[in-house]
């Protein structure tokens, strides 16, 4: 069955993922990152920022390849304090997007994840599988975004082109 549906594969993010007490992470890089989401598996945005609240503790920042020596030189991963960990793991996730009237039907065949609207709002983000995989799923305009470990990425390429086929 053929989907109405486009999808893209990302090219390179910058990403940070971040760990330690909200307080502490806000405290060395709050200036640098977008407001701290209110609730667990959401986002919040700042310009071209991204920050996911992933789990207890646990954040990912996304931007632009483009600004990661920026953010790195902001962020001071190297140096930062004792009590917060700030790693760059911008090579290890790829990114895709399924969108137009059907990316539901796609991403229902993907994913076990109920991603209707009243489950998971506008501003969700968490982990769960896509093709078994785990994956970073959040909305976006007009359908859905996905992350994979970047070695899975020609893999979900096929499993994505023969699921719309």
């Amino acid at each position: 069955m053929s989907y109405d549906v486009q999808i893209k594969r990302h090219g390179l993010h910058a990403l940070f993922d971040l760990k330690g007490a909200a307080a502490d992470v806000w405290d060395w890089a709050g200036g640098t990152l977008p407001a701290q989401p209110e609730r667990p598996n959401s986002r919040t945005v700042k310009g071209e920022l991204d920050l996911f609240y992933i789990g207890r503790n646990h954040w990912i920042l996304r931007a632009p390849i483009e600004q990661e020596e920026a953010l790195a030189a902001a962020l001071k991963p190297v140096d930062c304090r004792p009590d917060i960990s700030i790693v760059l793991v911008s090579d290890t996730l790829t990114f895709f997007t399924v969108i137009g009237p059907q990316a539901a039907d796609v991403m229902a065949v993907a994913s076990p994840l109920d991603l209707h609207p009243r489950q998971f709002a506008e501003d969700a983000v968490t982990y769960t599988e896509i093709f078994g995989l785990k994956a970073l799923v959040q909305c976006c305009g007009g359908g859905f975004e996905f992350a994979v470990e970047q070695s899975f990425g020609n893999l979900v390429v096929d499993y994505l082109a023969r699921t719309t086929a």
